[in-house]
């Protein structure tokens, strides 16, 4: 799938000043779709994010996006405005779905508010927007949780698993819509390295190394290709939602250093 560069170039160049949370949005909303209208989501997209982050390291925000019955979901963005990269996550779809669920793994450095926009196969945008409190640890320069060596050696080390009911969105087609599909939660081992953390004996800054990339086949074909951030959390879990009656996986995960690492998996029984 071809690269979102727009998105990649926000996510590496940029550190945003911590700005009010309206203003904040405003500069992202702009770098992102410059005079594009943005629709109103609230019954498109519902977020499922807490309302104070138990683990301000690994907190689980997560989202299902049912668009207007005759298009289907093509890209979603996720946007913690006040993370140093906002643009968190970036899920591309190769081939467009009538509804898409995602549940990510994150970092969320302070209270921001987070904003998911969708566009739809007839090129319109819905956003809906939710706000995360934290406890203040400031996740994105906490030390790593792991020991570094053994973050290293079993890095880019990839796990699938596959099955379990979604939610569903208001009622009729809609939750005919979310009984076709199936949850498939990608877990992934890598140390994200946000480029904040100190070396707890050197006392010096890790270098930032981060998932780049996720691309996930279906049964052979594209189905769909996350661009991460510093937000991913350490060992970030990606899940999904697939079709039912998915057969096989293969994931590609390529990270900053240029590590890449593949997985294919059969989905036995479904």
């Amino acid at each position: 799938m071809t690269r979102l560069a727009l998105t990649t170039a926000l996510l590496c160049g940029t550190a945003l000043p911590a700005l009010a949370g309206t203003e904040a949005w405003d500069d992202i909303r702009e770098a992102l779709y410059g005079d594009r209208v943005l629709k109103d989501g609230a019954t498109v997209i519902a977020i499922d994010a807490p309302y104070r982050t138990p683990d301000d390291a690994r907190a689980d925000l997560a989202a299902q996006i049912i668009p207007p019955l005759g298009v289907e979901v093509s890209k979603v963005w996720v946007v913690l405005d006040e993370n140093p990269m906002p643009v968190s996550a970036v899920f591309e779809l190769e081939e467009p779905q009538p509804s898409f669920f995602f549940d990510v793994t994150m970092r969320v450095n302070g209270p921001t508010p987070l904003h998911v926009v969708a566009e739809t196969t007839d090129g319109q945008l819905y956003v809906q927007e939710s706000f995360v409190k934290t406890s203040g640890t400031g996740a994105c320069a906490a030390p790593p949780g792991t020991d570094p060596i053994a973050a290293l050696a079993s890095l880019g080390e990839l796990g699938v698993a596959f099955g379990g009911a979604l939610p569903g969105i208001g009622g009729g087609e809609l939750i005919s819509f979310a009984s076709r599909l199936s949850r498939m939660d990608v877990d992934i081992s890598h140390p994200s390295h946000s480029g904040m953390q100190m070396d707890q004996i050197s006392l010096l800054f890790i270098p930032m190394r981060y998932v780049e990339s996720v691309d996930i086949d279906l049964d052979g074909a594209g189905f769909v290709e996350m661009t991460g951030s510093i937000s991913l959390s350490e060992n970030p879990r990606v899940g999904l939602s697939v079709p039912s009656q998915s057969q096989s996986v293969d994931i590609t995960m390529t990270d900053t250093d240029g590590t890449v690492s593949k997985l294919h998996q059969k989905l036995a029984g479904y």
